[in-house]
Order: structure tokens, then C-alpha cells, then sequence
């Protein structure tokens, strides 16, 4: 069996063994080592060698250690109470609106995306919020969870996100530079789910009751208490932007700064801050292993030959970029919903990056991988709101057992049709994406 055939081979394989529910990152590795096993003709030393390599080179890379320090920042600003001063603010100026308790869980949401990086993180942590005062006034359990759920997405597209840090280091990007261009859909996406919001309340009445309004000043000072958030956001992303440090340097600082908000505010105990290292370091061993799962994988897929096999195919096919576009899209979309954002950028980017980056687009390759980038994070993260396996729903689901999942199911595709929309505009208009860049 040649090279090639034993590449296109280890797809099924690793597809069984995820369905079969192995951990991915080690479905990875096994299908990365029977592959280079049976490439090198059965001798192990090659492979010994690799395991040596890989390893040293995975971990020793100074690149990676921006993870631990944005999930550090996620997890001081996940246990120190910041989720709750976003939410009141958001809810003292839009609470007393017909939906308006729901926008401000998205605008919550969006908030500590900012701070956070991580979308199951964020749903999770607003919903402790969010949950009980959506109840208070009457909105529907549906409803609810849908809207929290479609709000934890924005935590992995607002700057900083770990998983663009990813495919940055996978694609050779400038991380300040995709964060830059992940700004503008990152907000894009906060306004259309609260149009969505706005068009399903309207649309169904019963859904969301209301609240009296709340006095400026009142306003005013919900709005500061949210000073923490909006420094240190400032400070990490606008410091990495202005060049006063790099992206690495600046997550240790966000990490250091919200702690440090942390401490002061007195949310900060002995408690909390064993809760939050040991949350990083689960978090980070698990991000690290899919890495080095994938690592092995991918080399055995490069040196197989698929990716650019792959990719010289559909050159010679002909099909216009953009039609290549829209399938490799739809294919995220789909398996989006059964695999995590993380494993499914680890995987597929390595095939998929070098069949995108041989068409012609009518931009220069760097702005076609950012834009690329953006596109597939959207993608994926819909994947997560997308019934009937996204893994948001089921988060969300695990909080508010009282509402059926089909509930959710109904309420989650308004939300899911505002994303299919916003995709549609970015690929069509790439400008918006890239209009910061320039």
C-alpha cells in the first residue's frame, strides 16, 4: 500500500474511533503512529525517534504558552464574580425592553468573551448569571437556554481566543493580526443576535415578559462597575496592537491584571486561586495533548502526501475559489456539531489551509489565511448551537434540566440562521473582515 492510499485510509479509521468515543487527541496519535509505522515498512525506530522529537518540539515551543495564560485570565475572571457586574450593567440598560433581559445576556456574553477565550467557558459562567433572572421575568426555558447558548460562542471569537492562537501558530499567522480581524464579526455577531432576539419576541409574545425601567444613575453605576473588564481588556488587546508587548507578553499580563482585579475586589482567596491553577492546568494538559495527537497525525498525513494531493486535485479540477470556499465551509458546519472547535481546527486546517491557500482570491496570501481563519472559526462555533449533537446545547441543557432540549432545539435555529447570514456576508464582502487589517 502506497504512501497516499495509507493517508486516505486513516480518515475512516479516526472517524470510528472518535464516533467510538476514544479521546481525540489520542485517536490522533494512534492513527498518526500506525501511519508512520506502516510508512517506515514496519521498523520502529523512525517512530521512536518522532516520539522524541515531536514531543520536545511541541511543548518547548515559546509560541504555546500564550494558552495557559489566557486560560488563567478566563478562569480569575470565570470564579472572581466579573460575569455578573457585565450582566447587571447590560441589564440596567436593556432589561426593561421587550427581549431586553435576553440582550443582555449576549451583550454579557460578548463582554467576557473579552476576558475569557473560551465559548463553553462562557456559556457555562453566564448562565450561573443569566439563568435566574431570565426565570425572574418570565422568559420561556427555550428561549433561554437558546440565547445562552448562541451567547457562549462569542467567547472564542471576541479577542483574545486560544483557538485562533491555534490556527495561527498552525498557518504561521500573526496572532495580534487575526485577533484584530476577528473584532469586527466578533461584534457583528453580538448585533445579530440581539436583531434576533428582537424578531423572536416580536414573533412570539409570550416568550420573554418584562421589567420596569432603571433610573440613569442607577444605569451609570452598573456600568462602573464593569471598569475591571473594560481596563484589562484595553490594556492586553490594545497593548498587543500598539506593539507595547507581544501577544504572549500580553497574556501574561491580562492573567496578571485580572488576578490582581481579583485580589483587590476581594473575590480572590486561597480557594479561588487553587480552583483557577488547577482549572488552567487540566485545561492546558488536555489543549497540549490534542496538540501533540494532531502533531503527529498531520506529519504522518505530510509526509503521506494527502494535503498536497488534495490540493493539486482541485486545482486541476477547475472549481472556482469560491465554490471550494463553500464546500470546505458546509463540511465545518456539519462536523462542527459532533466535534469539538479545537480538535476539528487541529485537524482539518493542515488539509484544508494548503487547498485554500493554492486559489486565487484576488488577495495576498497572508490576508487569505486570516480572512480563511475567521471564516472556519465562525463556522465551527455554529456547529456548537447546531441541533441536534452541539455541545453548547448540552451545556446549557446540564443547567436548566427543567426545560426539554426540544424547546431548545425550536428556539436555537433563529439564532442559527443569523450566523448562516453573517457567514454568507463575510464571504461574500471579505473587506469586513480585513477592513481593520488595512
Amino acid at each position: 500500500m502506497s504512501g497516499l492510499e495509507l493517508g486516505f485510509w486513516s480518515f475512516p479509521v479516526l472517524l470510528i474511533m472518535v464516533f467510538l468515543r476514544a479521546p481525540i487527541g489520542l485517536a490522533m496519535m494512534l492513527c498518526g503512529f500506525g501511519g508512520w509505522y506502516f510508512f517506515m515498512g514496519g521498523n520502529p525506530t523512525p517512530l521512536l525517534a518522532k516520539l522524541k522529537s515531536e514531543t520536545y518540539t511541541t511543548f518547548s515551543s515559546y509560541s504555546l504558552s500564550i494558552i495557559p495564560m489566557f486560560l488563567l485570565m478566563g478562569q480569575f475572571a470565570t470564579l472572581s464574580g466579573m460575569s455578573s457586574a457585565l450582566f447587571k450593567a447590560a441589564e440596567s440598560f436593556l432589561g426593561h425592553r421587550r427581549g431586553g433581559v435576553a440582550m443582555a445576556a449576549v451583550g454579557a456574553c460578548a463582554g467576557f468573551g473579552a476576558i475569557c477565550g473560551s465559548s463553553l467557558a462562557t456559556a457555562a459562567t453566564m448562565s450561573k448569571v443569566a439563568l435566574p433572572e431570565l426565570r425572574r421575568y418570565g422568559y420561556s426555558g427555550g428561549f433561554s437556554t437558546a440565547t445562552l447558548a448562541a451567547g457562549g460562542t462569542l467567547g472564542i471569537l471576541i479577542p483574545p481566543s486560544v483557538i485562533l492562537v491555534i490556527y495561527a501558530i498552525l498557518t504561521e499567522q500573526n496572532i495580534a493580526k487575526l485577533f484584530l480581524a476577528a473584532f469586527i464579526p466578533g461584534i457583528l455577531a453580538a448585533i445579530g443576535y440581539i436583531i434576533t432576539i428582537s424578531i423572536y419576541v416580536r414573533l412570539n409574545p409570550r416568550a420573554a415578559g418584562t421589567r420596569p425601567a432603571v433610573p440613569m444613575a442607577e444605569r451609570f453605576r452598573a456600568l462602573a462597575d464593569t471598569w475591571p473588564v473594560l481596563v484589562i481588556f484595553f490594556i492586553v488587546v490594545g497593548g498587543i496592537y500598539l506593539g507595547w508587548f507581544t501577544p504572549t507578553e500580553g497574556s501574561a499580563i491580562g492573567a496578571a491584571g485580572t488576578g490582581l482585579v481579583a485580589l483587590l475586589s476581594g473575590s480572590l482567596n486561597w480557594a479561588v486561586l487553587r480552583d483557577s491553577l488547577l482549572g488552567t492546568a487540566k485545561t492546558t494538559a488536555m489543549i497540549f495533548f490534542i496538540v501533540l495527537g494532531a502533531g503527529f497525525y498531520n506529519g504522518f498525513l505530510a509526509l503521506s502526501g494527502v494535503p498536497q494531493f488534495m490540493a493539486d486535485w482541485v486545482v486541476n479540477q477547475g472549481f472556482s475559489p469560491l465554490l471550494v470556499l463553500c464546500i470546505i465551509l458546509l463540511f465545518y458546519l456539519i462536523f462542527g456539531c459532533l466535534m469539538d472547535s479545537l480538535s476539528m481546527i487541529l485537524l482539518t486546517v493542515p488539509i484544508f489551509f494548503p487547498v485554500v491557500s493554492a486559489m486565487d482570491f484576488g488577495m495576498s496570501p497572508e490576508h487569505v489565511a486570516i480572512w480563511f481563519g475567521i471564516l472556519v472559526l465562525i463556522v465551527v462555533e455554529v456547529g456548537l448551537i447546531t441541533p441536534p449533537v452541539g455541545m453548547n446545547l448540552f451545556i446549557i441543557n446540564t443547567m436548566d434540566r427543567e426545560t426539554p432540549m426540544t424547546e431548545t432545539y425550536k428556539a436555537v435555529m433563529y439564532f442559527v440562521g443569523s450566523d448562516i447570514l453573517r457567514v454568507i456576508i463575510l464571504v461574500a464582502f471579505p473587506g469586513i473582515t480585513l477592513f481593520l487589517l488595512s
